[in-house]
């Protein structure tokens, strides 16, 4: 992937513009559109289309919220919170899904504080778990004081998941996507609940999949072909000699007892909108929840994806080998559309952060027992040829939104 040592954590790869002495010697790359509005290029992980003003649909459905009738949608989540807790009785109300995250500790302060419901927490533990993650978790469990189950499938499987996740799938972190999906399903089945509780629908919040007119809600269907990337538990099986008894908890409840029970999987996004910075700072302010005390290698956010010492590292370094952006993009996109921040001063966060090697990639190899030179060589196979191409130098390069304005 490189041609000279990785640069150490916080350094940049070397500036692929002008790794060539001459324009002329370069293979020019693929013309990526980008959003006119905010910063999200046409080749993403999300999907999303353009509009005639070059506009996202990330951003047109974004804009939505200010249309919608959101006293009406309150009605509607009260009617349905009345009408669950009475149909459960001595049982739990409702499943959440929590990582410890600022938005993890809005649902449960909604659902708990607001609304006097019952819930049990789910969490699915990754197992590289960050001190400050740890200090969220306990903190959350404290102060709502509520029931918890924090499952963690063997570390041994889940180091075998990470190698097979990044050579045969192209994420590391696909145990977790499957694991998120199915675990508080699996929960929600066991101890009969019929109502789970998600936070934001991000397909449709990110790149604009769905509209807020919808009232989208969760499904077998969205799991597997979005959430996770058209892959499932029978993947890993035989890879890295794992077995079907190794992914018991990755395997998604039968449709029969899903009808059954009649699971019912929401989005809080569709009936109060979703303002992830309004998030962050409630929840600091209210119930101390504690963001990272350092900055990180590869965005400029210090609230975000705070449980996994490697979400904001390699798992999101791997998009940007794949797709030529990354976190600080994401997070960008976000402030852009709500208003904190400028598109040019987005622009600049893209280029001080999209790129950087992260700081964790030793821990990482060590963790799978892979190496440096066997890692480059399995992600360069990643590279999604919409976005890079190699030039004579065999140096990749790519087109950038700051070259297009």
């Amino acid at each position: 992937m490189f041609d000279s040592p990785m640069p150490a954590s916080g350094e940049t790869v070397n500036d692929q513009s002008n790794k060539t002495p001459h324009a002329a010697r370069t293979l020019t790359p693929p013309r990526v559109q980008y959003c006119t509005q905010c910063v999200y290029p046409g080749v993403a992980a999300t999907p999303l289309t353009f509009d005639e003003k070059g506009v996202c649909t990330g951003c047109r459905v974004h804009e939505e919220q200010k249309n919608v009738d959101w006293e009406r949608r309150e009605k509607m989540f009260r009617a349905l919170v009345d009408e669950t807790r009475a149909a459960s009785g001595r049982n739990y109300d409702c499943v959440i899904p929590v990582s410890g995250g600022k938005d993890s500790f809005y649902q449960v302060h909604l659902i708990k504080r607001v609304y006097g419901m019952r819930p049990l927490l789910v969490t699915y533990n990754e197992n590289n778990e960050t001190e400050v993650g740890q200090r969220n978790i306990q903190l959350m469990k404290d102060v709502f004081d509520v029931d918890y189950i924090n499952f963690t499938p063997s570390v041994d499987v889940l180091k075998k998941m990470n190698k097979v996740g990044l050579t045969k799938m192209g994420d590391p972190d696909m145990h977790a996507h499957i694991g998120i999906n199915t675990v508080p399903i699996q929960v929600a089945i066991r101890y009969g609940i019929p109502l789970i509780v998600w936070g934001e629908h991000g397909f449709m919040n990110l790149g604009g999949m769905h509209s807020y007119r919808d009232m989208v809600e969760y499904t077998a269907r969205m799991r597997k072909e979005h959430l996770c990337h058209g892959y499932d538990w029978d993947d890993f099986v035989g890879e890295e000699g794992l077995e079907e008894n190794d992914l018991l908890w990755a395997m998604y409840p039968d449709d029969a007892d899903i009808e059954r029970l009649g699971v019912r999987g929401i989005f809080i996004s569709n009936y109060f909108g979703w303002q992830q910075n309004v998030h962050s700072e409630q929840m600091q302010n209210d119930y101390a929840f504690e963001i990272n005390p350092k900055p990180f290698d590869r965005t400029y956010k210090r609230d975000s994806n705070l449980n996994n010492v490697h979400d904001n590292g390699v798992h999101d370094y791997m998009k940007y080998v794949k797709f030529g952006y990354g976190r600080a993009t994401d997070h960008a996109c976000r402030d852009i559309r709500n208003g904190d921040m400028t598109r040019d001063q987005g622009i600049e966060m893209i280029r001080q952060y999209d790129h950087v090697v992260p700081g964790d990639l030793a821990r990482w190899l060590d963790y799978v027992g892979m190496s440096r030179t066997e890692f480059e060589a399995v992600t360069d196979r990643w590279r999604d040829p919409r976005v890079w191409v190699q030039n004579e130098y065999r140096h990749w390069i790519k087109d950038n939104i700051w070259e297009h304005n």
